[in-house]
């Protein structure tokens, strides 16, 4: 898991801003639709389940679809794998208020098939085992389908610092609203942020030790686009483990 032969890793150059995403840089992004419009980002587990935010789903599993392998929209290309739901498990503490616990599993209709294009990516088991793989090199990705903005055609991706829990928690940032089942990452001056990730997308940070990819975070929610002091909020995947 956490592999992407099409892409070296990373680190070479630091990405400031958004910029479009690599072909095959990101194999375990998809792309959750409603209508073939993008709604959703999520990030692919294993062949069967997909990671995403319980706050994306408010209709029935017939009218989603998901897309694997996406990079450009408007030419999805031969290396896209599409697959119905067949069901959605939200978290059962998910508190749509407080957006505590925004993390949903998706079941695909059927197994991928794993390509250069579409590959899982790996997740921690549990806090201690994140602490222990050494994370650096953290980024958002997405075709910034957010409350505040349309989707783009093509993909996103954005390098971003993971901020600690106390200080985004002052008062002139999220003035204590992230709970233990929260991360922050963004830049404290602002102006990358969630815009260029999706509702549901992933949070990714490269593990040196392994080399490979892992999904910390799934993105929740944020105060508008790249404000100070007003980074990404994601949901805490080693919480879930």
């Amino acid at each position: 898991c956490g592999q992407r032969s099409m892409v070296g890793p990373p680190g070479l150059s630091k990405i400031v801003g958004g910029r479009e995403a690599p072909e095959g840089a990101w194999p375990w992004q998809v792309s959750i639709q409603i209508l073939s419009s993008h709604h959703c980002g999520g990030t692919i587990i294993n062949s069967l389940w997909i990671l995403t935010a319980a706050h994306c789903f408010f209709l029935s599993n017939d009218y989603f679809q998901v897309v694997m392998g996406l990079n450009v929209f408007s030419t999805p290309g031969p290396h896209t794998q599409t697959r119905s739901i067949s069901k959605i498990i939200m978290h059962e503490d998910y508190n749509e208020f407080t957006s505590d616990n925004d993390v949903a599993l998706l079941l695909l209709s059927s197994p991928l098939n794993f390509t250069d294009h579409v590959q899982p990516c790996c997740t921690p088991h549990n806090m201690s085992h994140e602490a222990a793989l050494n994370l650096s090199y953290c980024f958002i990705t997405g075709w910034g389908s957010t409350y505040f903005n349309e989707p783009v055609d093509r993909l996103q991706e954005a390098e971003v610092e993971l901020i600690n829990r106390t200080r985004c928690n002052q008062e002139t940032w999220y003035n204590g609203i992230i709970t233990e089942n929260m991360i922050c990452a963004g830049l404290e001056t602002g102006g990358v942020d969630t815009c260029q990730g999706d509702s549901g997308g992933p949070l990714q940070c490269y593990s040196e030790k392994e080399n490979s990819f892992y999904v910390v975070g799934v993105t929740s929610f944020g105060e508008k686009c790249g404000l100070p002091y007003r980074p990404g909020v994601y949901s805490k995947t080693s919480r879930f483990a």
